[in-house]
């Protein structure tokens, strides 16, 4: 019933994730709309997703979903939004993200941040330590992913905690509004059936 006449392809729907055809104020005040519709309070849908966007701001590439979802069940938040709430990690923004996790965390652990030619190629680094993990190659892991993981982490803690604020406190009362706005819409229409908007 609501699905689209002619379904795009997969490149298509690549293509507008990393840029949306509806435009990206459409497209953010739709994923707003939708979290919103969430099942659960107020704060439960921005505890959640504050949870995926703290999670997003970590070295654990691959694990997002898992520790946000984990973060989400420890608060009693919602875990679907936690889920949404990882997007803030994404291609577009994770070049941005490590380079702040690692020099911040350089400068807190009072070690040196490489930079020019050394400075460390992120993608290439964590593409390969999973690679390592899975095949148990601790050289690499000890000489080459160590001195960049342990400075993101040791900064992402505090980052996390910051970035778990920001989205949290906006979103509590955006959606607490959307949620009283439409338990009212609900109260007045006769029929008990919610309105078609």
């Amino acid at each position: 019933m609501f699905k689209r006449r002619n379904p795009l392809s997969v490149t298509r729907k690549v293509f507008n994730f990393f840029w949306p055809s509806i435009g990206w104020r459409r497209a953010g005040a739709y994923s707003l709309h939708r979290l919103a519709r969430l099942p659960g309070s107020a704060y439960s849908i921005a505890g959640g997703f504050a949870c995926g966007a703290a999670i997003s701001f970590t070295p654990f590439v691959g694990l997002h979903f898992i520790l946000s979802a984990i973060l989400a069940w420890i608060i009693r938040a919602n875990i679907l939004a936690s889920a949404i709430g990882t997007a803030v990690g994404n291609p577009w923004t994770f070049p941005f993200i490590w380079t702040w996790l690692y020099q911040t965390g350089t400068w807190m652990t009072a070690g040196e941040a490489l930079s020019g030619a050394k400075a460390p190629q992120f993608s290439e680094i964590f593409g390969r330590m999973i690679e390592a993990v899975l095949n148990l190659d601790m050289a690499y892991l000890m000489d080459t992913v160590a001195p960049i993981f342990w400075p993101m982490l040791a900064s992402s803690v505090p980052t996390g905690m910051v970035i778990w604020g920001v989205f949290y406190l906006p979103l509590k009362y955006v959606v607490g509004r959307y949620q009283d706005r439409r338990a009212l819409k609900m109260a007045g229409n006769t029929g008990g059936q919610e309105p078609l908007q």
